[in-house]
């Protein structure tokens, strides 16, 4: 088998994708074929994808047939297109990985972290520590925005929303401080009542969720309304700007998390089109059909008179429903299309994903979403890890 991989390593090379070779590794992980060094070699150390894809081949095929034939079980499971035009098929059928479940049984709960995966990270200097009492001090904030004073922005199956993910916060370890129906100002008043709970100074990271309507750079409160006529007199916006939460929580104003990840999660229109069969957070409701169911950073203006010097913004990272300009859907029974990925994802992959890993396994899933023409993409911005964040769920 050593010498299967060593015939089609430079197709392999050659068609492979970026996103099967990770997968590949982190199969190869799992079986125990390669540890974190050599996956993290192959990754970081070769600059372009074939080289990368060499790396795999070679790593994989000094360590003998065996090693050989798992990978090339799990390129079988895996991708049977590329699988088939290496000529793989051709020899002996590769027999199949044995696994706890196959890639179309996905779990609809957490899957715990193993204790030998969790033990092995406490040592690695580029993760983020967490230890089991820091789990015990996890806090969350959720916020959701379901009621508007304009009943024509009522976001029908947020609910669905605030009900999964307050119940995946909690199943991660954190204490969810959840509210609903807030205005801009009760949002931020919201934030700034979280950041100084007493548990925060105890905690080793914060996930903070705004669900609501939204602009670009803010989302919006529930007094917001629909202005009708263009000689109608504008009323004062409810908004809260989402500068507001690094500024919170950023190491001004909120100490004590510096040197901890802070996970912002963001579900909100950013302003753009409106969608035609899913309901889109920013359009009114009477716009779509119902049919059946289915910012940059900071000034620097930081006032410090000590002799030591501190990042004023560091160790976010945030991920929000799309990009800028456009809209995020949702469905009116099973709530948005960005935290049911969001859950989905967290639920299988959280056990041995680092939080980066996680949100670019989220915006992958829109690779394939589509509602009519539209399409939706999540991005991750302002990301200041400096470290690598895994949440260990079950620990």
């Amino acid at each position: 088998m050593a010498d299967e991989l060593f015939r089609v390593r430079t197709e392999f090379a050659a068609r492979v994708s970026l996103a099967l070779i990770k997968e590949l590794l982190d199969d190869l992980l799992k079986a125990k074929i390669v540890n974190d060094g050599q996956s993290e070699s192959i990754l970081e150390e070769n600059p372009t994808r074939a080289d990368k894809a060499r790396g795999l081949i070679d790593t994989v095929r000094r360590k003998g047939d065996a090693a050989s034939r798992v990978m090339i079980a799990h390129l079988h499971r895996r991708d049977p297109e590329l699988y088939s035009q290496l000529g793989l098929g051709c020899g002996q059928p590769a027999p199949p990985a044995a696994e706890p479940q196959t890639k179309q049984e996905r779990s609809t709960s957490l899957i715990s972290t193993a204790k030998e995966f969790w033990e092995k990270k406490q040592n690695d200097r580029d993760v983020y520590p967490v230890t089991k009492d820091n789990i015990k001090s996890r806090v969350a904030l959720l916020i959701t925005n379901i009621r508007f004073t304009d009943e024509r922005l009522n976001r029908t199956g947020a609910e669905k929303d605030e009900e999964n993910m307050e119940k995946l916060l909690k199943a991660l370890g954190y204490d969810v401080m959840k509210c609903t129906n807030l205005t801009g100002k009760g949002i931020d008043e919201a934030l700034i009542k979280f950041s100084k709970q007493e548990k925060v100074k105890e905690t080793d990271s914060v996930l903070v969720v705004i669900m609501s309507h939204g602009k670009l750079g803010a989302v919006l409160g529930v007094n917001s309304k629909i202005q009708i006529c263009d000689d109608e007199t504008p009323s004062t916006p409810d908004e809260f700007s989402i500068d507001n939460i690094y500024k919170h929580l950023g190491t001004d104003k909120c100490p004590v998390l510096l040197n901890k990840p802070k996970v912002i999660i963001i579900q909100a229109c950013r302003g753009g089109e409106r969608g035609s069969v899913l309901l889109c957070d920013g359009a009114k409701p009477c716009d779509v059909p119902q049919q059946g169911p289915s910012a940059s950073a900071a000034e620097e203006d930081i006032e410090d008179d000590s002799l030591k010097f501190v990042h004023k913004e560091k160790d976010f990272i945030s991920l929000l429903s799309c990009t800028p300009d456009t809209v995020s859907y949702r469905h009116p029974e099973h709530g948005s299309i960005f935290i049911q990925y969001v859950v989905d994802v967290f639920n299988n992959c959280s056990h041995e994903n680092d939080i980066e890993e996680l949100f670019r396994k989220v915006m992958r899933h829109f690779e394939e979403f589509s509602a009519g023409s539209k399409r939706q993409m999540p991005t991750k911005e302002r990301c200041t890890l400096t470290k690598r964040f895994y949440l260990f769920p079950g620990v």
